[in-house]
């Protein structure tokens, strides 16, 4: 036997845990977890022409002001994540915040949900985040064709077994 393998650092297997043993999805118990206050904040960034930025920032687009809207279509997409997502559980989610932040030719759209519950949050800070950018997509579609969605990631997260984290770029 070689050097390497008898000093092997291999992490165990992990299980998936929304996985059965036999491969079957299902939803996991979360019944014997702690009740801890959870945030998640996560981003997405609407792609399109400077001049379609400008629009939106100054509410001037011909379907009407985009940034309330997308805001409202986010914050209620988060409440409804366990509706669209199929093993994420309802949560009641106690905060939602979306925000927008004009970078050249995107948006930066940044939502963040908070809960006191016993499971993260980061599902619907996602759904958030992506319906408020889809949204931004539907207000802009008649004044540019080729917009896009992109970046949608997970930022940060907090509470919980696992920990809180913070993603390492500063982008």
């Amino acid at each position: 036997m070689s050097d390497h393998a008898t000093h092997s650092t291999a992490v165990p297997e992990q299980r998936l845990t929304h996985l059965r043993q036999d491969g079957s999805a299902h939803m996991v118990d979360v019944s014997d977890k702690a009740v801890t206050k959870r945030t998640a904040t996560a981003e997405a960034f609407f792609v399109t022409r400077a001049d379609v930025i400008a629009q939106i920032m100054s509410g001037d687009l011909p379907k009407g002001e985009a940034l309330g809207t997308a805001r409202v279509a986010g914050i209620m997409a988060a409440k409804r994540t366990w509706e669209l997502v199929p093993l994420c559980h309802p949560l009641p989610i106690s905060k939602v915040s979306v925000d927008f932040a004009a970078e050249g030719d995107r948006v930066r759209v940044t939502a963040s949900v908070t809960t006191k519950g016993v499971t993260g949050v980061e599902m619907e800070a996602l759904t958030a985040a992506s319906v408020a950018a889809l949204t931004l997509y539907d207000m802009t579609k008649a004044v540019d064709k080729h917009a896009s969605i992109t970046g949608l990631r997970v930022l940060a997260k907090s509470g919980g077994k696992s920990g809180d984290w913070v993603i390492d770029d500063a982008n």
